[in-house]
């Protein structure tokens, strides 16, 4: 299978911003930062990868971030 990581990555990273700019300027940051997240974590869950989060904000400040030993990925790496 010819893959390019890089641009998976920024197809996620991608997602996220345009879920969280529909709801930008409404004065909710933690609304903002949930769909972000939420559209990152279905984005990162539809990649043939079998990944861990290791550097996260989630537990920082109990925002909805990605946590620190978060699996992210299908769980195939084919």
């Amino acid at each position: 299978m010819d893959r390019n990581i890089g641009l998976e990555a920024v197809r996620l990273t991608e997602a996220a911003a345009m879920a969280s700019a529909r709801v930008m300027g409404r004065g909710d940051e933690k609304l903002a930062d949930q769909v972000a997240v939420d559209a990152m974590r279905k984005a990162f869950n539809q990649l043939n990868i079998r990944g861990t989060v290791v550097i996260g904000e989630g537990e920082r400040d109990e925002a909805p971030m990605l946590y620190i030993g978060e699996k992210v990925g299908k769980g195939d790496a084919g």
